[in-house]
């Protein structure tokens, strides 16, 4: 379309209808025959929707320029996507491998930080391929913990974070063992000789970006759905699943997943037993909801980690989730929830031991 046709699209009020439109189709996802047909369920699907609509519009509207880039905290605790890691601060960016890109900034003290440039869409094809991926057990700082931190198709020796010709964004994760003492990494991004300032605001790029919004949202929103329902085969169990398919929907190389659905009655406990730990970076264990949101984080104990398990004599862990506090190690709080999904990291680990589970009676624990 020539920019006349675009300007006249937004006149005449086509590219809000037609976005208008994608929102519908995105809500007809919510009410997916194999979904969960209860008020609470769809009410936190709905919830969902919107939660992803405003990350959306963000990315699209207000991060989406590659030649200015900025560095976008999301996901985060009001628009959670993919099993969402509650020790993780996440930040995103659109990029362009057309463009060298410079990070630079003040390591801090947080436990783990890695960078991953990635190739895809969501909206477009489902997937977030990896491109590219640096750490913070290479990353080389000065004595005040200051860095710099290349991202370029082209080999740079130091700190270098590849791309390649399909690159078009990138994840920030901070993995944190303990948020109350651990400093977050405080870092910019720009684009290396970079002059003048962004093109202002158009209707080309209004219609563009609401385009790229809808189609994020729905492209999000029914993937997670398909995975959340290829779980159904292994309720309350934690088998290793496939690592390909975590990978190219945006997963860290370091890590490997444990995904499956959960549900318990009132008087039932999952329990869950991780009886060797291997060396590794961390490992977390989480609790989320249907949609693979993580659980409120804030107000209950969703998650165990590394740092805050309390372990047994043997080294092993033993993780208890039931909707009320037992008195026992390790609880994890359902928060109201009757069923969801759930998922187990390990981090940078040297093996990847299998995760028992067993559901039990709330009195037969001790």
């Amino acid at each position: 379309m020539t920019t006349q046709d675009i300007e006249q699209r937004v006149i005449d009020g086509t590219s809000w209808d037609e976005f208008c439109d994608r929102l519908k189709e995105a809500g007809k996802l919510i009410q997916r025959p194999e979904t969960p047909n209860d008020a609470f369920n769809k009410a936190e699907g709905y919830r969902y929707l919107i939660r992803r609509l405003r990350g959306s519009l963000e990315n699209a509207m207000e991060y989406g320029d590659v030649a200015f880039p900025r560095l976008q905290g999301s996901p985060n605790e009001g628009a959670k996507t993919g099993a969402d890691n509650p020790d993780n601060y996440y930040q995103s960016c659109t990029l362009s491998s057309k463009y060298d890109y410079k990070i630079s900034g003040t390591r801090g003290s947080v436990d783990f930080l890695a960078f991953s440039t990635k190739g895809g869409s969501y909206g477009k094809d489902g997937n977030l391929s990896p491109t590219g991926y640096f750490d913070s057990q290479k990353l080389q700082c000065d004595k005040n913990g200051y860095f710099e931190l290349i991202i370029s198709q082209s080999k740079h020796d130091d700190n270098w974070l590849p791309m390649e010709a399909n690159t078009n964004s990138m994840i920030v994760r901070q993995t944190f063992q303990d948020r109350a003492t651990e400093v977050r990494a405080e870092i910019k991004i720009e684009r290396i000789n970079a002059t003048g300032a962004p093109e202002p605001f158009s209707a080309e790029k209004l219609d563009r970006g609401l385009q790229a919004a809808g189609n994020q949202l729905y492209g999000t929103v029914n993937l997670f759905i398909d995975w959340a329902e290829s779980y159904k085969g292994h309720v309350n169990q934690l088998p290793h699943i496939d690592q390909n398919i975590c990978q190219m929907a945006g997963g860290d190389p370091t890590i490997y997943y444990f995904h499956s659905l959960w549900k318990l009655a009132d008087d039932e406990a999952l329990v869950i037993e991780a009886k060797t730990i291997p060396e590794c970076q961390t490992w977390n264990f989480q609790l989320d909801n249907y949609w693979m949101e993580s659980l409120d984080y804030f107000n209950h104990c969703i998650h165990i980690n590394r740092h805050t398990a309390v372990y047994e004599k043997d080294g092993g862990v033993r993780i208890i989730v039931t909707h009320k506090d037992p008195g026992l190690p390790n609880w994890v709080d359902t928060a109201s929830h009757n069923d969801g999904t759930m998922c187990f990291r390990w981090i940078g680990a040297s093996e990847y031991p299998d995760v028992e589970t067993k559901v039990v009676k709330v009195s037969e624990l001790t």
